[in-house]
């Protein structure tokens, strides 16, 4: 791929806009989708609880975390107007019926009360944050007492290996999402390690190695 491509290739992947954004978004739920059941299976989540996912792309896994237990609702929050809109569109029952529904954010503060979600979520987005440390606060605030928050990020060594990583990206390991985690008094702070084979955003089939950090208020 030129240059050019992979250039736009990134910008996509941290704002998807327009019919290239749609088009991005979709091939990242089918190679994310083994990330995001991992990390959705992490949550336990259980009868009526309330579930944030920052980030959601397309949302067409929404399915997946609605079914684990009976009336769990669901937010989904997104800096990506496109995004928003596809998400609405692809799960338009479940909003229709007030179960689930997305919302605009300037990716930094979560416009909820304190205390609001039992479980959040995250899937490859943490390398995007502006502001990583006061959106971590963010989500300690907005999670109810043993809350838990689990976020899915590929591990550093890997990303560096992807053609169209770029000064855009924020790389994380284990080790420094926990450091910057421990200046939060999380309970507790587990970190799940994993290995999938997918083919990235370039084409290339490779192995990605994954961690599902795993925090509890």
């Amino acid at each position: 791929m030129t240059e050019k491509e992979l250039k736009a290739i990134a910008s996509q992947l941290s704002c998807p806009r327009g019919d290239s954004g749609l088009e991005i978004a979709k091939k990242m739920n089918q190679t994310n989708l083994g990330m995001i059941l991992n990390t959705i299976e992490s949550l336990q989540l259980e009868k009526e609880n309330r579930v944030l996912e920052l980030g959601h792309g397309n949302a067409i896994h929404l399915n997946e975390i609605l079914k684990q237990a009976n009336d769990i609702s669901y937010v989904g929050l997104e800096i990506s107007e496109s995004m928003k809109i596809e998400s609405e569109k692809l799960n338009k029952n479940v909003v229709k019926n007030n179960q689930s529904k997305f919302l605009l954010y300037d990716g930094n503060t979560i416009p909820f009360s304190d205390h609001y979600f039992d479980k959040i979520l995250s899937v490859n987005t943490i390398y995007f944050w502006e502001k990583p440390l006061f959106l971590l606060t963010e989500i300690y605030r907005v999670l109810k007492k043993d809350g838990v928050c689990s976020i899915a990020f590929a591990n550093m060594n890997f990303m560096k290996t992807l053609p169209f990583v770029d000064s855009r990206f924020e790389l994380y390991d284990a080790n420094k999402i926990k450091t910057l985690a421990n200046k939060i008094p999380f309970k507790s702070i587990e970190a799940i390690d994993r290995i999938e084979t997918v083919e990235s955003k370039s084409g290339d089939m490779v192995n990605r190695e994954y961690t599902i950090v795993k925090f509890t208020k």
